[in-house]
């Protein structure tokens, strides 16, 4: 039988992240085409180590009681003890602790890695944070019998560390969102009126360029809202920074996981905007193609090879969002043509049942290594 175990995210449902949300979708097509499937899941509190079902997929659940960074290492060395003690094709997502991952390789199991992002070049993290992360970065490459990279320019990184023939690309996958009901956006009670805002989601950090993007918004009245998404700390500098830029058409809604209004807000937006200057295939922006959104996103290699040209605009600066804003709002056309080319490209590159076949095909290949 063919048997697979995931290790690395929080666990199926996806609750938490993109890695979450993955992991939910490759082990239900995998389950459906046979497979036996195991997914190793983080549970938050005392007591003993437990399996159980949910449709079809079995699930290791492994309680910790360290929160944060700390709960998560403590899970993922867990769980690799425990995959270790069977003879299964593993599946590790992500490499912040691949390190861990020896021990599966001296016990001769196949393990393939995500390598996910460029981890430790993102500007939150302190210094022992990103040597961590380096590290772990390295020893993911040195340790993984094969690796996956969601984005061509995150295979040119990791081929500085081992040979091509080493590594494959397969992007990250969404859901076409086609319709979604207008009554969510309208529950906001923020009086937003379809086609006449604007979407950021995203993490309240530097490198997502929220200063930028709603400074350039609020440089001028626009007659329409711009909706951000995301939590902002009182106590933190960046984020009163980001707040205290902000004009009366910029609405903070906090974060928001309840994915009915997510989906509202992306199907009845103006566009979606897209910050994030560093990472691999952004799963908030390929949720944005499979909405059909105009895109205005910060202009690096990243976010242009996953909108490509046609899709979405492009900048880098508060001035250059702003003048970006001044073109799109003044032109429904170029809007229209925008949403028009997000879903050619979404569907050319980022449907899940071509991910996940491509990822069938890849693990297929190492059931007997």
């Amino acid at each position: 039988m063919r048997i697979l175990r995931i290790l690395g995210t929080r666990g199926i449902p996806a609750a938490h992240g993109g890695f979450e949300t993955f992991a939910e979708h490759l082990s239900l097509y995998l389950v459906a085409k046979g497979w036996r499937v195991v997914v190793y899941c983080q549970d938050d509190g005392h007591g003993p180590m437990f399996t159980d079902t949910w449709q079809g997929v079995e699930r290791v659940h492994i309680p910790v009681t360290q929160e944060g960074p700390k709960g998560t290492i403590v899970f993922d060395w867990q769980a690799t003890v425990h995959a270790s003690k069977r003879k299964d094709l593993c599946l590790t997502l992500g490499y912040n602790t691949a390190v861990f991952c020896a021990l599966l390789r001296l016990k001769g199991i196949p393990n393939l890695i995500n390598m996910d992002g460029i981890e430790w070049s993102r500007a939150k993290w302190g210094s022992a944070a990103k040597t961590w992360f380096w590290l772990n970065d390295w020893a993911g490459c040195w340790l993984g019998n094969h690796l996956v990279a969601d984005h061509p320019q995150i295979k040119l990184h990791l081929q500085s560390r081992v040979t091509g023939s080493k590594i494959t690309t397969i992007p990250y996958g969404a859901d076409a969102i086609t319709a979604a009901s207008v009554q969510p956006v309208e529950s906001l009670g923020l009086g937003l009126e379809p086609g006449r805002f604007w979407t950021v989601i995203a993490r309240a950090e530097p490198e997502n360029s929220l200063l930028e993007i709603v400074k350039g918004y609020s440089a001028k009245p626009r007659g329409m809202k711009l909706v951000v998404l995301g939590n902002y700390d009182p106590n933190n500098t960046y984020h009163c920074a980001v707040k205290a830029a902000a004009s009366a058409e910029v609405r903070f809604v906090g974060a928001i996981y309840d994915k009915t209004v997510v989906q509202s807000l992306r199907v009845h937006c103006a566009g979606y905007v897209h910050g994030h200057q560093v990472g691999g295939t952004n799963p908030s922006l390929v949720e944005a193609l499979g909405a059909g959104n105009a895109v205005v996103a910060h202009d690096n290699r990243f976010n242009r090879w996953v909108a490509g040209p046609e899709a979405a605009v492009y900048f880098k600066s508060a001035e250059e969002f702003a003048c970006r804003m001044d073109e799109l709002i003044a032109n429904p056309d170029r809007l229209a043509t925008l949403r028009q080319h997000a879903l050619i490209r979404f569907q050319d590159a980022f449907t899940w049942p071509d991910v996940l076949k491509q990822y069938e095909e890849l693990l297929t290949q190492y059931l007997s290594a």
